[in-house]
C-alpha cells in the first residue's frame, strides 16, 4: 500500500525545504528497505540483516551530532521527522536509530572525552559500530536512583559489577554506555564488547517489538579504563540522555498513527458490506475522524516540541508531555484501526497488529504512561506525588 501522508492542517509548509527533503529521503528509505522485509523479520524475531549500515548510509546515526566527528550536523526538527518515518516502518527500527542517535552518540559527544570522542562516533555514524544504553535494571525501572549496579575505583580505571535489563541493541553492541553508582553517584562508563567479564544475552520470547534485539547485560569484575568514564556526575547524566530518547519517541509514535490510519482509510473505501463501503457508515467515519483529529494534535505538539528544542527552550516536561500524549494516541488509533480492518486487522497482510503490539512496549519504555503524568503533575503543581 503506498503512503500519502497524512497532513490535515498543512503543517509540511511549516518545515524549511531542506528538512522536507530529509523527510521525503527517510521516507522513500521506509518504502524500499522496511516495509517489504519488516513483517517477516517481526514473525521471525530477527532485526533485518544489514538494515543498520544501510541506515548508517542514509545518514540516520549521528543526525544531530557534530560533522567533526562524522554527523550530520542537523536540528532536532530534522531529527525527529526522521523518527516519524522510521516508524511509520516499525517502532523496532526507529528504536535501533533512536538509541544509537540519543543515548549512545550524543552523551559520548556531550560527556566523553576527545579520545572517546574520536574513537566511537565517526564509527557509530557510519553504522561500522552499534551502541547501548544500560540503565534499566531487573527490579529498578521508573526508579533509576535505586539501581544495584556499581564501580569502584581501582588502579587504572574502575571495577563494575552489576546487571542490567530490557536493553536494545544490548547483544549486538559494540559499546555500551553503563550507568553505575561510584560512591553513591550515579557515573556513565564506556564499555566495550568482549571486556572480560562483560556478557549480553538475548532476552526471547517477546510479543512486542519482535524487529528489535533486546537483551541482559550481566558485569562480573568489568574493568574499564580510566578513559571510559563519561564527566557527568548525577542522574541528570542519564535523564538528559532519555529526554533526547523521548523527544525522538514523541515524533516517531505519529509515524505509527499514520501508518494505521492510512491503512484503515483505504481500507474502509475498499471492504464493500450491505452493498457499500463501509466508509459510508457513521460509525467507521467517527472512528477515522478520531484518528485524524489526534495525529494532527500530535504533528502540531511535536512541530512546536521541535522548534523549542531547536531554540534551548524546550523544557524536560514538555518532552514528557509530547511522549505521554503521542505514544497513546497512537496505541488507541492502532485498536481503532483494528477495528475498522474487521478480522483482517489481525493478518500479517496489514501491518495493524505489528504497530500495536510495538505501540504496547514504546508506550512503557522511556518512562512509563504514568511516570509522565506524575513528571506533568509535579511541574503544574510544584507538589511531588511520586515520592
Amino acid at each position: 500500500m503506498s503512503f500519502n501522508g497524512v497532513d490535515y492542517y498543512n503543517i509540511d509548509d511549516l518545515f524549511s525545504e531542506d528538512e522536507l527533503i530529509v523527510r521525503r529521503s527517510v521516507r522513500d528509505f521506509v518504502e524500499n528497505e522496511v516495509l517489504p522485509v519488516i513483517e517477516k523479520h517481526f514473525r521471525d524475531g530477527t532485526f533485518p540483516e544489514g538494515l543498520n549500515r544501510k541506515m548508517g548510509e542514509q545518514g540516520l546515526y549521528g543526525i544531530t551530532t557534530s560533522p567533526d566527528y562524522g554527523g550530520v550536523g542537523a536540528n532536532h526538527t530534522v531529527y525527529g521527522l526522521a523518527m516519524l518515518e522510521l516508524e511509520r516502518g516499525d517502532s523496532g527500527v526507529r528504536s535501533f536509530a533512536s538509541v544509537q542517535n540519543s543515548l549512545v552518540m550524543y552523551p559520548i559527544e556531550a560527556y566523553g572525552n576527545e579520545q572517546s570522542k574520536r574513537k566511537w562516533l565517526p564509527k557509530l555514524a557510519t553504522g561500522e559500530a552499534i551502541g547501548c544504553f544500560g540503565l534499566t535494571e531487573p527490579d529498578y525501572g521508573s526508579d533509576p536512583g535505586g539501581m544495584i549496579t556499581n564501580a569502584r575505583k581501582i588502579g587504572g580505571g574502575y571495577l563494575l559489577n552489576g546487571a542490567k535489563m530490557w536493553i536494545t541493541n544490548g547483544s549486538v553492541a559494540d559499546v555500551s554506555v553503563v550507568w553505575a553508582k561510584l560512591d553513591g553517584t550515579v557515573h556513565g562508563f564506556l564499555v566495550e564488547k568482549g571486556t572480560k567479564g562483560f556478557s549480553a544475552p538475548e532476552m526471547r520470547g517477546k510479543y512486542s517489538l519482535r524487529a528489535s534485539v533486546t537483551s541482559e547485560l550481566i558485569l562480573n569484575d568489568v574493568e574499564v579504563p580510566e578513559e571510559n568514564i563519561l564527566s557527568i556526575a548525577g542522574l541528570k547524566g542519564p535523564l538528559s540522555c532519555l529526554t533526547k530518547a523521548r523527544y525522538g519517541i514523541a515524533w516517531g509514535a505519529i509515524g505509527a498513527a499514520m501508518a494505521v490510519y492510512d491503512s484503515a482509510l483505504e481500507y474502509s473505501k475498499s471492504r464493500i458490506q450491505f452493498g457499500k463501503p463501509i466508509a459510508s457508515f457513521q460509525l467507521v467515519q467517527e472512528k477515522l475522524v478520531w484518528m485524524l483529529n489526534e495525529i494532527t494534535k500530535a504533528q502540531l505538539i511535536a512541530y512546536r516540541l521541535g522548534r523549542l528544542m531547536d531554540e534551548g527552550k524546550a523544557t524536560p516536561q514538555q518532552v514528557s508531555l509530547a511522549k505521554r500524549n503521542n505514544v497513546s494516541i497512537a496505541l488507541e488509533a492502532s485498536r481503532y484501526a483494528r477495528e475498522i480492518h474487521g478480522a483482517n486487522g489481525i493478518i500479517s497482510e496489514y501491518p495493524i497488529m505489528r504497530h500495536s503490539a510495538n505501540l504496547e512496549s514504546v508506550k512503557t519504555y522511556e518512562g512509563t504512561h504514568d511516570i509522565h503524568t506524575l513528571i506533568l503533575g509535579n511541574d503544574i503543581t510544584g507538589i511531588q506525588a511520586f515520592k
